[in-house]
């Protein structure tokens, strides 16, 4: 036996079994590791609907609710999973942030701006599409909510397993119009206020390219095109940072102030113009002291831009949590309410458990599944540093802010997705304009030919025509899909 343990022979058989068993372990490893996000997400989905059997176990359709709240989970984590990309893509993709340290940074901002801010524009999504009073039965209405909510959530998840940026919104407001055109026919939309939402998603991601061009154009003639660039950075980045504190601070005294105090638009801008005045003054040293011994170049600027960067996607995550979480919980409030009530016509009002799903259901959406989505928008469409980054973010949190203040359910996927192209397409101007001039001064200079300058365009045009081909489709499909959802459940049913 001792010499059958010594025999070579017998060793080379141990260590071929270990090392079978350690490639069936990296095997294990490898094939298990893709379960883990979908295994999380289906145990919140069920944590979603035991706090919902909690509240309503003993209530009349308790058995509704739950569905509706395992959906309106289902939907949150597929909106933090598209539409987190839009929120931290262009700091990741300047750099300026890890992924990890982006998602963590979304995670709290969002849940914050759900949470704090997050109701005004349910009423919208909840009512605002279809007229309540066409569906005729309390019951119908919650089917049509119902279908609403499971083919937003498949329109999304599909856009995110293909890896397109497509509008939550967008999927939400196709679905709840098409389970109220199954449900009722085509009287039961409220046709005017879908004018005006559609209207908000043309003008939004103009609006957003237009803003983040404006910064572009300001950082590039007040520092970049300088002389002395980090002279003019001191003098210009605090500025910046102010206004981005500023506009933080006038909604959130609007919004998240609104169940202590009301304050009314002029107060609130008040707070707004103190608050950006102060974070001015604080961070004129704080520039300064970053600014020492940096080289007089433009690679130098991207340190000064990594504070108002981080600060700006913070902003934006809160902005975004306040706007999308409508989503998600504005069918399920409406259900909840009817549910409760059997009135379905009376105003939505939203429990705080509602919100916390919608909160949470971002969160943990955008760590497990995010990342694919954040490379696409942060270095696919047009290469960000920090100084273009930010123009982004800032233009993109303005814009939602602003949205969400007038309770229009808008796309932060365009808004964000158009800042993006606003700040190539202009690259792309500058570019062109310097181009000439230098022509002009030297007329010597070699010029490129129209198929070179063609291939060096600053913005992926199969990426433009790919996003805004998703944009066009996805109402249609995200009602189509829910009409189809409604008849499924309404002929299971019986009610119709």
């Amino acid at each position: 036996m001792a010499e059958q343990q010594g025999d070579p022979r017998h060793l080379e058989t141990l260590d071929r079994d270990l090392d079978r068993l350690s490639k069936l372990e990296t095997a294990t490893s490898y094939v298990g590791r893709p379960l883990v996000g979908p295994g999380i997400s289906l145990i919140f989905v069920v944590l979603a609907g035991l706090a919902a059997m909690l509240f309503f176990g003993d209530a009349n359709n308790s058995v509704v609710v739950i569905i509706a709240a395992c959906f309106g989970a289902y939907m949150a984590l597929n909106i933090g999973a598209n539409d987190v990309a839009n929120n931290m893509g262009p700091a990741v993709g300047a750099n300026a942030l890890s992924m990890g340290g982006a998602i963590a940074i979304a995670a709290i901002f969002e849940s914050a701006g759900a949470l704090v801010a997050g109701g005004d524009v349910v009423s919208t999504i909840a009512k605002g599409i279809i007229e309540p009073t066409s569906m005729g039965t309390a019951e119908v209405f919650i089917w049509a909510m119902l279908a609403a909510l499971l083919s937003a959530a498949l329109w999304v998840n599909l856009a995110t397993w293909v890896g397109a940026p497509v509008s939550t919104t967008h999927s939400v407001v196709g679905g709840v119009m098409g389970a109220g055109i199954a449900a009722a026919g085509f009287a039961a939309v409220n046709w005017p206020t879908m004018s005006a939402i559609a209207a908000s998603w043309v003008i939004s991601p103009v609006l957003g390219g237009l803003i983040a061009a404006l910064f572009l154009a300001l950082i590039k003639s007040r520092i970049i095109y300088q002389d002395d660039k980090i002279a003019a950075a001191r003098k210009w980045v605090p500025i910046l940072v102010g206004i981005m504190a500023g506009a933080f601070a006038t909604y959130l005294a609007l919004k998240g102030l609104k169940k202590i105090i009301k304050i009314d638009l002029p107060t609130a801008l008040i707070i707004g113009a103190i608050v950006g005045a102060g974070i001015w003054a604080i961070m004129i040293p704080v520039i300064r002291k970053q600014s020492q011994g940096l080289e007089n170049r433009n690679k130098s600027l991207k340190v000064l831009f990594g504070i108002p960067l981080v600060v700006s996607a913070a902003l934006l995550s809160f902005a975004h949590g306040a706007n999308d979480v409508a989503n998600a919980v504005g069918p399920l409030a409406a259900i909840v309410q009817a549910s409760q009530s059997g009135n379905f016509t009376e105003a939505v009002s939203i429990p705080i458990w509602v919100m916390v799903i919608g909160a949470f259901g971002i969160s943990f959406g955008l760590f497990l599944f995010g990342p694919k989505l954040i490379r696409m928008v942060g270095s696919q469409i047009t290469k960000l540093n920090p100084m273009r980054a930010y123009c982004v973010a800032l233009s993109a949190a303005i814009t939602v802010i602003i949205a969400s203040w007038l309770g229009l359910p808008v796309s932060s996927t365009h808004i964000a997705v158009g800042a993006v192209f606003g700040v190539g397409f202009f690259r792309e101007w500058d570019a062109e304009r310097r181009i000439k001039k230098a022509r002009i001064a030297m007329p010597s200079r070699p010029v490129y030919a129209p198929e070179e300058r063609r291939r060096r365009k600053l913005v992926r045009r199969s990426h433009f025509m790919t996003i805004v081909a998703a944009w066009v489709i996805t109402v249609p499909a995200a009602a189509a899909l829910s009409a189809a959802i409604f008849f499924l459940i309404s002929s299971l049913s019986g009610s119709i």
